[in-house]
């Protein structure tokens, strides 16, 4: 006779999800779920015994429509009831299709209000929906469990980014409506990206990076990213944040003596070759053992923007191991 496999609280594995993985799946807080429960009657069908509830791809299918609900502005209260079939019938909205729980981490998705996500992982859904919800809370928490689950590059590239982006392509289609979503996603983001770094590293003599976006422009978090990836690894690095003016960036340079530079350039019209090639051609040391830093172009400002001597990484991951080289073999 099979024996049935049970997960860590003893409980069969093909019971359904936890309130931990519901919450993660919505995006929103585990005390979200909790509080729908108490309150408003929306806890799962069938309980497993003992304190430990398992919720069912009928159990997610009501609280993906609380959700969706709750995002266009229905208070909670009023949007239970609608999900209940407490109100009126014409009053309430198309059922959506039920979310079968389900072990892959990529899903094709819709995050509420229209965000299209494509084919991306699983947190990209509950990140949006906390976004567009404004729930700074459940975001924070949602940001944090992907940084420590999947370390920051991968979490940077496959979940935050593609957030990102899906915010930012419905911003541009829909006029200035989703401004504050895009701007609320990204000050949490940056968050995030700071906690989830240890203090600052000490830095040898010639070891560290400078990072700083060129003069008149100001998108920093990619810049963050890198940062936060290099501070992960234990590279000393020097963040200058956006539009550094030149006469700033050529004097940080001088006292700091780095062993690599990065310059961010978001636009074309920002990204300035001229520049690069100042910064890579600085000098310092004694006599006979002058050393000049390796000048990394990121963005995508600087497409066709480049020169040979000026690396141009295509990412977060090609940006760190060029980085990890050139402090490695440092003089």
């Amino acid at each position: 006779m099979a024996v049935q496999e049970r997960d860590d609280e003893g409980v069969p594995a093909d019971a359904g999800l936890t309130t931990g993985e519901v919450a993660r799946r919505l995006g929103v807080a585990p005390t979200t779920v909790r509080t729908w429960d108490r309150r408003y009657g929306l806890g799962p069908d069938a309980h497993t015994g003992g304190r430990h509830r398992r919720w069912t791809a009928g159990d997610m299918a009501r609280l993906e429509r609380m959700c969706a609900l709750t995002a266009t502005g229905i208070p909670p209260a009023e949007a239970a009831r609608m999900v209940r079939g407490d109100a009126p019938p014409e009053a309430v909205p198309a059922r959506p299709a039920a979310v079968t729980p389900r072990a892959s981490v990529r899903a094709r998705s819709r995050a509420g209000s229209g965000l299209r996500l494509g084919d991306v992982r699983q947190e990209c859904k509950g990140i949006a929906r906390a976004a567009l919800r404004l729930d700074a809370a459940a975001l924070d928490e949602l940001l944090e469990a992907a940084i420590d689950e999947h370390g920051l590059v991968t979490a940077w590239t496959e979940v935050i980014m593609p957030t990102l982006q899906a915010v930012g392509r419905k911003w541009e289609s829909s006029g200035e409506k989703y401004v504050e979503v895009e701007h609320f996603l990204s000050w949490h983001v940056s968050g995030a990206l700071r906690r989830s770094t240890p203090s600052a590293v000490a830095d040898p003599a010639g070891a560290t990076t400078v990072l700083a976006c060129v003069p008149g422009e100001n998108h920093t978090l990619p810049l963050e990213a890198l940062a936060a990836a290099l501070a992960e690894r234990g590279l000393p690095v020097r963040m200058f944040g956006g539009a550094l003016p030149v006469e700033s960036l050529v004097t940080a340079v001088r006292r700091t003596g780095p062993a690599a530079v990065g310059l961010w350039a978001q636009s074309r019209t920002t990204a300035s070759r001229p520049l690069a090639q100042h910064v890579a051609a600085m000098e310092w040391g004694v006599r006979g053992a002058r050393r000049k830093p390796v000048v990394l172009t990121i963005g995508p400002g600087w497409a066709g923007r480049t020169s040979a001597g000026l690396p141009r990484p295509a990412g977060l991951a090609e940006a760190v191991t060029l980085l990890e080289s050139v402090v490695s073999h440092k003089p």
